[in-house]
């Protein structure tokens, strides 16, 4: 059949043609061509960020906020639009595709696979905002949720449903579009595990030349300025926290010393590859975490249990009001941390995404959207409750440095409020060992993904390359580190955020090019 977008029909999409295309518009994974330009655009970027850093962050911060500015109802509709059609996808006969055909096996155990999505989408950022977000909310630090009075019961409740509202069904979904596209057109039609292969249905073999190269190079670009950029901020975080326990300064040494030392772990992740190093360190992960907010709710079971009820109530019954973007008398808090956080979710899309589609083989669609849209859902609720609702209660009784204080500094807010309750040296020690593991788990992760895509949507690149791509997301951290310092993150994560705007509407497309694949796959009657 002819791909001529005029005879283009859904219902006999040939996907051979494009299987038998690839190496023909080389697109070869042996063809180490595309990684390097990949590699060049990277390093000429992050070039120009640390030879002025200052600069750099003024201009990108002024386009991140003319981008939320302008651009806000399109971002806010688009999260949206992401949360019903995977709810549509879970109630169709779509539902039923299981992912690599009726006979395929799934790679990993359930909880072995919740414990990998779960790390690799969202564990850090619970570590960095699971304390300072309600809090934040609910003292008016920076504005409040729908204006609600600051300091008050209502602002306790809505602080705990926005907070829910920003890590709960959006993210999820927007990451479960990226994911189910990818691990569909990999699985089920044999195309290359790499974001080009979504697009088939509409681009044909177009995919594989420079349309498809730009969708990857901008795939390649956020995913290693999102990691660069938690990395470097994360290692601000635990280094905080180390200072904060043990009194060892939290400068520039101890900064890079954490990266050096996740980075190093994360190559010895990566070159034993999922099996024996992503879901080893995810596993042991989850458990830490699992500690970590049982023993917290254990110590202070009162507030704990009585915040479970709020957050979910706050959470369902904020989530429309929070949802429209028109007449928002809240409009700054809106820009400020909604849209955002949509902005920063979808640049973090092609990697979560990626790396959900390589553990989900095996999986029915309908499994694979309830997993990944409930659960991580679920389990937020109870670290937000815990560590959120407890952090409340400090402030309005005044308990602790974190109560009479206030938040000052987002790093240290976590390891405040542990030192008001029993054990909170315990605690923030448990936390510092989380907030690494996290780390690494994001990097290997995040590398593996690199390591794809600049392969040619090859799953098992080479161990070199894997240690390669592992090494220049550590030292693009350091580096900016060590010659930008904050200035020059917060630039990389600027420039990550702007580069939202693009992928929203890939992203879009992506739904539609998805629902001609599964038009044509077979269905069970």
């Amino acid at each position: 059949m002819s791909l001529n977008k005029d005879k283009y029909s859904i219902d006999n999409t040939d996907y051979t043609i494009g299987q038998d295309n690839v190496k023909k518009w080389g697109f070869d994974v042996h063809n180490p061509v595309f990684g390097i330009s990949a590699g060049l655009v990277c390093l000429f970027l992050i070039v120009i960020l640390v030879l002025d850093p200052a600069t750099s962050k003024g201009f990108l911060d002024g386009l991140k906020w003319k981008i939320i500015g302008t651009f806000d109802g399109l971002f806010m509709w688009s999260a949206n639009i992401f949360v019903i059609f995977c709810l549509a996808l879970v109630v169709s006969p779509y539902g039923k595709i299981r992912l690599g055909g009726d006979d395929a096996k799934s790679d990993y155990s359930t909880m072995s696979w919740i414990a990998m999505l779960f790390a690799a989408g969202m564990g850090i950022g619970l570590m960095f905002w699971g304390v300072a977000e309600p809090v934040a909310y609910y003292t008016g630090w920076y504005e409040t949720p729908l204006n609600v009075m600051p300091n008050t019961p209502e602002a306790a409740k809505l602080a705990l449903g926005a907070t829910m509202y920003h890590w709960g069904l959006h993210p999820w979904a927007i990451y479960g579009v990226v994911a189910l596209s990818l691990a569909f057109f990999s699985y089920n039609k044999g195309l290359p595990l790499s974001m080009r292969s979504i697009f088939y249905p509409i681009l044909g073999d177009r995919a594989w030349g420079w349309a498809g190269h730009i969708v990857d190079i901008l795939a390649v670009l956020a995913t290693l300025f999102g990691l660069a950029t938690s990395l470097g901020l994360g290692a601000q975080q635990a280094a905080s926290g180390i200072q904060h326990v043990f009194g060892i300064e939290a400068d520039l040494t101890l900064q890079i010393a954490v990266i050096a030392g996740v980075t190093l772990l994360a190559i010895v992740s990566v070159v034993r590859g999922i099996e024996g190093g992503v879901k080893v360190i995810s596993n042991v992960n989850m458990l830490i975490a699992l500690v970590l907010v049982v023993f917290t709710a254990l110590v202070t079971f009162a507030v704990s249990m009585g915040t479970i009820p709020m957050t979910v109530m706050g959470y369902i019954e904020n989530i429309i009001p929070l949802s429209n973007p028109h007449g928002r008398a809240d409009e700054a808090w809106m820009h400020g941390w909604t849209v955002f956080f949509w902005a920063w979710w979808i640049s973090w899309s092609p990697f979560v995404g990626m790396f959900i589609a390589r553990i989900s083989r095996g999986r029915t669609v309908r499994e694979f959207i309830t997993a990944v849209l409930i659960i991580p859902t679920s389990v937020t609720i109870l670290w937000m409750s815990v560590f959120g609702g407890v952090a409340i209660d400090q402030v309005a009784n005044n308990i602790g440095a974190l109560g009479n204080e206030g938040l000052k500094d987002v790093t240290l807010a976590m390891f405040q409020m542990f030192d008001a309750l029993p054990m909170g040296n315990i605690l923030s020690m448990i936390a510092i060992v989380l907030v690494l593991v996290f780390f690494i788990t994001s990097s290997d992760s995040g590398s593996l993904v690199i390591d794809s895509i600049t392969a040619g949507g090859k799953v098992d690149a080479p161990i070199p390359q894997r240690i390669f791509w592992a090494t220049v997301e550590g030292s693009i951290a350091a580096a900016l580190l060590w010659i930008g310092g904050t200035e020059a993150i917060q630039a990389l994560q600027a420039g990550a955020i702007s580069m939202a705007l693009p992928f929203t509407i890939i992203l879009l497309i992506m739904c539609v090019s998805l629902l001609m694949g599964m038009h044509t796959e077979p269905r069970k009657k």
